[in-house]
């Protein structure tokens, strides 16, 4: 019976919505290429907009530039430019950690906890928020982390942070389903997110660390984790969806169960 449900999931067209949201969904699973195809569209434009208002106060800076420029020798307005540009990149880079998050709010999509096929209407709001989140990742958020501007960040994409939380890296993909709690420690190049794929489904479920807990460099927290209060999570240790991390816990090696972690 499980062999016949994963093969239902791969290749069934069908869909538990009603009316127009299940004809939808239909279509998105019978024609899975083109669909994809055509979500990336919205996408390339989101993109577009938002670079090209985060790049607009710099291209001011650089069309003011020749009228002071006029007078100086070859060596002087080269330098003027050089100077111009580095400081243009800084602008562009606080301007996109500002227009993303905008963006993200402004779009009609709101993503939420769910199990389901890949191809599922449920899947687009989880595409398009994760889409934004790594254009700002990819760009310009490693040259701010770990100061104040890459938290502000994560807020402002939703993500719940209690006090004096300190977050050392940029590998973070489903921010508004991420839940921190007060003193939070989050070491360099660890990865937190919110989903995971199993059997054939997209698994999106929260992910929470509560209070002074401490995550190692180059762990990984995957989708579905509660992490009690404080807890050491080691580095390079991996915790496996639906874990839950008792209150108090050390965790030197990763956990290979969906059970909770106490030591």
């Amino acid at each position: 019976m499980k062999d016949e449900e994963k093969i239902k999931i791969h290749t069934s067209t069908e869909s538990d919505l009603p009316g127009l949201l299940g004809l939808s969904e239909q279509v998105l699973r019978k024609f899975k290429g083109w669909a994809f195809f055509l979500a990336l569209i919205p996408i390339f434009f989101l993109y577009i907009l938002c670079l090209g208002i985060s790049i607009y106060p710099a291209v001011l800076i650089l069309q003011s530039l020749p009228q002071y420029v006029t007078d100086m020798s070859q060596f002087g307005t080269a330098a003027v430019y050089a100077l111009s540009l580095g400081l243009c990149y800084f602008i562009f880079a606080f301007m996109l950690v500002f227009v993303v998050p905008l963006v993200n709010f402004l779009l009609p999509l709101r993503l939420k906890e769910s199990r389901g096929n890949w191809y599922s209407l449920q899947v687009i709001p989880w595409y398009y928020h994760n889409a934004l989140t790594q254009l700002v990742r990819y760009t310009v958020l490693d040259i701010l982390t770990p100061t104040p501007f890459t938290m502000l960040f994560f807020k402002m994409m939703g993500m719940k942070m209690g006090k004096n939380c300190i977050i050392n890296t940029t590998n973070i993909s489903d921010p508004c389903l991420i839940e921190l709690g007060d003193y939070v420690t989050i070491g360099g190049s660890a990865t937190i997110f919110s989903h995971y794929g199993q059997g054939g489904y997209l698994v999106i479920g929260k992910s929470k660390i509560d209070d002074y807990s401490t995550i190692g460099l180059k762990a990984s927290i995957m989708g579905s984790v509660h992490i009690g209060k404080h807890c050491m999570i080691g580095p390079s240790v991996a915790i496996l969806p639906k874990t839950v991390v008792d209150d108090n816990t050390t965790v030197h090696v990763a956990n290979s169960n969906s059970t909770n972690v106490t030591e």
